[in-house]
């Protein structure tokens, strides 16, 4: 029994391979061409994110660092 939409005939496992085989190779066209820009931008999340632990740090090492001052008498 032929479904709506295939012109009155059976779906082969041809019809099946050939539609996956264009489906991916859409999709990884579309990766290629997107992947430089997800490179720079995870590249400046992560410079981002090592920043500011950075500067967290610098802040809580200064808060928690004691000035000693050693005097002769």
């Amino acid at each position: 029994m032929a479904r709506p939409g295939t012109n009155g005939r059976l779906i082969t496992r041809e019809d099946l391979q050939a539609a996956y085989s264009q489906v991916m190779g859409e999709g990884e066209a579309t990766a290629r061409a997107a992947a430089p820009k997800g490179l720079a931008v995870a590249g400046a999340v992560a410079l981002t994110v090592i920043t500011l632990a950075f500067l967290a740090g610098r802040r809580r090492g200064r808060s928690r660092s004691a000035v000693v001052e050693i005097r002769r008498l």
